[in-house]
Formats: structure tokens, C-alpha cells, sequence
């Protein structure tokens, strides 16, 4: 969020917060990235960090990782087949709201889905480097990492609801992974 955000949400000044947030960032808490804007210069944004995960424990990881584990002890592939259909739901609901007729089009409006849904994603376009969506969290990250065919899973949707061929990477830097899916026509 960006500093005005904070503080009309915590009901403090602006510089109030900024003078908290500039603390926080300096003891690692906090990183900044820049949301470019329609006019004026781009919006500095704070987001959590990896050293806060211990202030905010997740019971949904556990829970989907030992749920997908039993079902696994039950048939061997049936990890494999719920995540398939958990992506196969995702990509029903989210086919309702991108749409356009270019793949810029259905790109922006994936990212303001994704957005929405606490993937802190955007889509940029530069000609030097093309279209991409950038992601700068991913809720399903634990779960990749136990089960990595989710990642093949997560582009088939991408390549799907946008009608392009997708490229992903990831850059990791202070705890921070940044996903880059960059995209081309068919």
C-alpha cells in the first residue's frame, strides 16, 4: 500500500506513517516498489517481508499441504488431479473476466484478477521488453515448492485465458521472489 493508503486506513497522519514505514523498511520489515501511474510520476509502495512471515502464521498451508499429502496416501496421483481441478476452477471463474480482443487487453484485466486476489500483479509493456505480467507475491508459493508441476499447471491457465504462448521466471532477492511471465502472440 501506498503511504496515503496507510494512513487513511490506520486513521493516522501521513507523515506519521511514512516516518513509521521509513523505520520499518531500515530494520528490513518492509521493501518498496514503484506502481506506475496514468500521469505523474510512479507510486511508492511498501509490502511486507519474509522476516514478518513469524508475525503471521498461516494455518492454510498446513492444512492444504496435509489435506493433499492423505489424499495422496490414498492414490498416488490424487494430489496431482485436486490441484489440476483447483487450476481448472480458476481458470472458469477467471475466463469471465478477462476478455478483450488483444492479448494487452486480457492481460490487463488478468492482473487486475490477480490483483484482486492477493498476487500484487501487473501488467507492463515496454519495447524493449515486450508484455509481461509481473507478480511480486504468490499465496500458492509453499505448494509449489512441494508439488512444482503446479507451476506447469499455473502457465497452461495463463496461456489459456490470455491466447498467448507465456514464458515464467523468478528472481529472488532479500526473501523477496519477483514472478515474470513474459508473453507472446501464437
Amino acid at each position: 500500500m501506498s503511504v496515503g493508503e496507510l494512513s487513511e486506513s490506520l486513521s493516522m497522519s501521513y507523515m506519521g506513517v511514512k516516518k513509521h514505514c521509513i523505520s520499518m523498511q531500515k530494520l528490513g520489515y518492509l521493501d518498496t516498489w514503484r506502481r506506475p501511474k496514468e500521469v505523474g510520476r510512479p507510486e511508492k509502495l511498501y509490502r511486507i517481508t519474509s522476516k514478518l512471515d513469524p508475525f503471521f502464521p498461516s494455518i492454510e498451508d498446513g492444512v492444504t499441504l496435509s489435506l493433499l499429502e492423505a489424499a495422496g496416501q490414498l492414490d498416488p496421483n490424487a494430489a496431482e488431479k485436486l490441484l489440476f481441478a483447483f487450476f481448472r476452477d480458476q481458470t472458469e471463474k477467471l475466463a469471465k473476466l478477462v476478455t478483450g480482443d488483444s492479448v494487452q487487453e486480457r492481460a490487463e484485466r488478468f492482473a487486475d484478477a490477480r490483483l484482486k486476489m492477493g498476487y500484487f500483479s501487473r501488467c507492463t509493456y515496454s519495447e524493449a521488453e515486450g508484455l509481461r505480467i509481473e507478480e511480486f507475491h504468490n499465496p500458492l508459493s509453499s505448494l509449489f515448492l512441494k508439488y512444482p508441476t503446479m507451476e506447469r499447471i499455473e502457465m497452461q491457465m495463463f496461456e489459456r485465458l490470455l491466447g498467448a504462448r507465456v514464458a515464467r521466471s523468478e528472481v529472488s532477492s532479500a526473501g523477496l521472489t519477483r514472478y515474470r511471465f513474459d508473453l507472446s502472440p501464437r
